[in-house]
């Protein structure tokens, strides 16, 4: 099982999970939480036909309380990598029966091979079997249409909701440039939490907005995403599984699921951008400065449908933001990925090089590392990061290295 796939099925328990550590859940204890939670689940992260016990999504719970995000991630196999030859025949059969039966689960699908004398239980397991299916990735694709209401939170910090909005185009140093600004609104106060404007609309930006809102204001239960890139991607889901968030992803095609950050940015372009002369700014700083200073007149003026203003309306309850720690900010921050270990012990990092410690050389590693690259991390087996840097080849010139001799011969 290689790293992605262990981390798809870290963040498909973490789903089910999530309202446990968010404190969200109905049920009236958490044993309730675990046997409703069992009888929904249909399906793996990849859609194929899945159980599970409640005692296994509870022991998932333990683990996620005593080691964070990690703690839900695969444990490796001792035999890795090695599979027992499966006839054509089997593969065949086994893919038949899937196409025929989605939900059949793999045990099923075991004692029919069986019975049909394709296979005999001494030479293939069920296990064999099990892995065959997830290789063959057979999907099974529909889709529930939801019921749309109106809603809102009944407290701050319940859910947040994100979206990304052209912005004006301006003209620098003779360059005619478009923006994008990406903002976040509270459900419950409506006020914005977060937003800065951009040259781009992609997930580094975003990933921006959301840590300087969370650091001023704490974090969300919920985030509330339509289904674009910068919005949907792993490390979305890796981020927000870190800080303990839950997102939420709108059905394609309805703006109205995120209805109160579509009708705000209205608002912002008939009350800023309409009003605004744009070519007398120099810089994009100079114009975010302007957005930042409209949204803080925004925050701060008096809401009809609140009867007072966002920022009153955010700050009546202070015991719903759960701030994090500097620390728990910089780590769940940091971005992921996998990279190889030349012979030299040199990876290559957004066309740089830097070294590692020599135990890894020739390995595949997981690191993690801040957007503007001011801090990249080695993670090891057991989840701590050690810190790397650029490579400096004539420091590594002047370090004498020990002599590896092939035989007892001394001079």
């Amino acid at each position: 099982m290689n790293d992605d796939t262990r981390r798809k099925i870290a963040l498909f328990r973490y789903g089910i999970i999530a309202n446990l550590i968010t404190k969200s859940f109905t049920e009236p204890s958490q044993k309730a939480f675990y046997r409703n939670a069992a009888a929904r689940i249909t399906q793996d992260h990849d859609g194929r036909p899945y159980e599970v016990s409640p005692a296994t999504i509870e022991r998932w719970h333990i683990r996620y309380k005593n080691h964070g995000f990690d703690g839900l991630l695969p444990k490796r196999r001792k035999d890795e990598g090695s599979f027992r030859k499966i006839d054509a025949g089997v593969v065949a059969k086994v893919q038949e029966l899937k196409e025929e039966f989605p939900r059949m689960a793999a045990t099923i699908i075991y004692e029919r091979l069986i019975t049909a004398g394709l296979i005999k239980k001494k030479d293939l397991s069920l296990s064999s079997i099990n892995r065959l299916i997830n290789a063959l990735e057979i999907k099974n694709h529909y889709k529930v249409r939801k019921e749309m209401r109106r809603y809102e939170r009944a407290h701050i910090n319940e859910l947040w909701a994100g979206d990304s909005s052209v912005g004006p185009y301006l003209k620098i140093n003779g360059r005619k440039v478009k923006t994008y600004m990406i903002a976040l609104i509270d459900d419950a106060s409506r006020m914005i939490v977060g937003i800065r404007l951009f040259e781009n609309d992609n997930f580094l930006n975003l990933m921006s907005v959301i840590k300087s809102a969370i650091s001023k204001y704490g974090k969300p239960k919920y985030f509330n995403f339509d289904n674009g890139k910068p919005y949907k991607n792993e490390q979305m889901s890796l981020l927000a599984a870190r800080i303990g968030s839950v997102i939420r992803y709108c059905e394609p095609y309805s703006p109205e699921a995120k209805a109160k950050i579509e009708r705000w940015y209205r608002t912002l372009k008939d009350q800023w951008m309409g009003i605004t002369d744009w070519n007398s700014f120099a810089s994009l700083k100079e114009a975010e400065e302007s957005l930042l200073s409209y949204v803080n007149r925004y925050n701060n003026t008096t809401h009809t449908s609140l009867g007072m203003t966002p920022s009153e309306r955010f700050f009546m309850e202070t015991e719903h933001i759960i701030r994090l720690s500097p620390e728990k900010i910089k780590t769940s921050f940091l971005l992921e990925k996998v990279c190889r270990v030349s012979a030299d012990n040199i990876i290559i990092l957004n066309k740089k090089e830097y070294e590692v410690p020599y135990v890894y050389s020739k390995q595949r590693i997981k690191i993690r590392y801040a957007s503007d690259l001011s801090k990249v991390y080695v993670v090891s087996l057991e989840g701590e990061l050690t810190e790397i840097s650029l490579v400096d080849k004539v420091a590594n010139s002047k370090i004498k290295r020990e002599k590896i001799r092939l035989s007892g011969y001394k001079r």
